[in-house]
């Protein structure tokens, strides 16, 4: 039995940050039906923002990583996205990808190549009993953290004016603009909503692994990618559940596994996904714009 709770626990908070992570990327997939690569190079410049200020108070570190992770996001809508807005989808990727090599780059030149480690989240580290188990703090925490962002974001979608409207833009995006919704606002406040799901997928993250690199986004977008696919593109509940499914089989996968090949889990996830697509290529949700849209 405490092997099991164990197992569940690592499986649900592992869930809960893939969950966070595709929650970024399809609500911009939503919208704009764009696919951001950089998404996890925004999420490697948070892991920089509490490498430059995890000496300063915690409440610091976390105001600092929220703000650069909003305005980040807001800069790339209005300098990179923007322009390309009415560009083909196949456009719109490419311009992902280059903003995405030019942040990854940009950060390998100011602070070089070598990984900085970080005591940020520190205390998060020791574990508390339950039913005889001993669990690590960050997994209670990124469980509850993660359960009241989806929440607030379901109550913010549904419940304010500009919720609803980004809930019609992602319906049918022509016909919002021609009822009066405002296409730039919209826009924005989603990459400013993505962004502030960064920075929580940012501090939750970097507070486990205590380190940071040039190359830490890349293996974050790439989960948050499959996650959404898995899910359904252009689900937001769709994103959520996929993010749980992936992790719950990559925990499944470490436990199973012989030693020798659980260093290739990642690869043994992504066959069983593609298995999984090739049954259901729409992913477990498919909502009604892309129904129509196939």
């Amino acid at each position: 039995m405490t092997v099991i709770v164990q197992h569940v626990s690592d499986a649900i908070s592992l869930g809960a940050l893939y969950a966070l992570l595709a929650l970024g990327i399809g609500l911009i997939y939503g919208i704009m039906r764009l696919v951001n690569f950089a998404h996890g190079d925004f999420i490697m410049i948070g892991g920089y923002t509490i490498f430059l200020t995890a000496e300063q108070n915690v409440v610091v570190t976390i105001a600092a990583t929220i703000l650069m992770m909003v305005a980040l996001a807001l800069v790339s809508e209005r300098i990179v996205f923007r322009p390309l807005r009415r560009a083909s989808p196949a456009t719109l990727l490419v311009g992902s990808v280059a903003l995405s090599y030019f942040l990854s780059n940009l950060i390998l030149v100011v602070f070089l190549g070598r990984p900085k480690t970080m005591s940020f989240g520190r205390d998060l580290v020791e574990h508390f009993e339950f039913l005889g188990v001993r669990i690590p703090q960050i997994n209670f925490v990124v469980i509850v953290v993660t359960l009241v962002l989806m929440a607030g974001l379901a109550l913010f979608l549904r419940k304010t004016t500009i919720g609803t409207n980004m809930r019609a833009a992602a319906e049918d995006f022509v016909m919002a603009q021609l009822l009066g919704v405002r296409a730039n606002v919209v826009i924005a406040m989603a990459f400013a909503v993505g962004g502030f799901l960064a920075a929580i997928v940012t501090l939750l993250y970097f507070s486990q692994t205590g380190s940071v690199s040039p190359r830490s986004g890349l293996p974050l977008v790439i989960i948050a990618f499959v996650a959404t696919v898995v899910g359904g593109l252009g689900s937001l509940v769709g994103a959520a559940l996929g993010g749980f499914v992936v992790g719950v089989i990559s925990v499944v996968l470490q436990i199973i596994l012989p030693v020798d090949l659980r260093p290739f889990r990642d690869a043994f996830v992504f066959a069983l996904v593609i298995l999984m697509l090739v049954f259901r290529p729409g992913g477990l949700l498919i909502v009604q714009a892309m129904r129509e849209r196939v």
